[in-house]
């Protein structure tokens, strides 16, 4: 997801620096002895942007699962979440997943 993200943002002409966008995933592993299984995936996503850039990175943000082919593959099998911290200027802003 961290590369699809990355692509939609380059793509769409988004100004943003790419030595300090980081993505940090958390999985969370159900079941006993040898029977185990991933149960869900969390990433969370740390970038910079211009303040122009705001909407139309909300809006890479809020497809960029669409384009993963990763998420596609495990798409009702494990659930696939995110947030992401966004500096926009002097500004920090969250944006998360929607549920379901």
């Amino acid at each position: 997801m961290y590369g699809t993200l990355r692509g939609a943002l380059a793509g769409r002409k988004i100004a943003f620096d790419r030595d300090s966008f980081k993505a940090a995933v958390e999985g969370r592993i159900v079941g006993i002895g040898k029977t185990i299984r991933i149960k869900s995936i969390h990433v969370h996503y740390d970038l910079s942007i211009s303040p122009e850039s705001r909407e139309v990175t909300e809006r890479a943000l809020g497809v960029h699962p669409q384009g993963c082919p990763a998420h596609q593959s495990v798409q009702g099998a494990i659930d696939v979440t995110w947030d992401a911290r966004v500096r926009v200027g002097d500004e920090t802003v969250t944006f998360r997943s929607q549920a379901g």
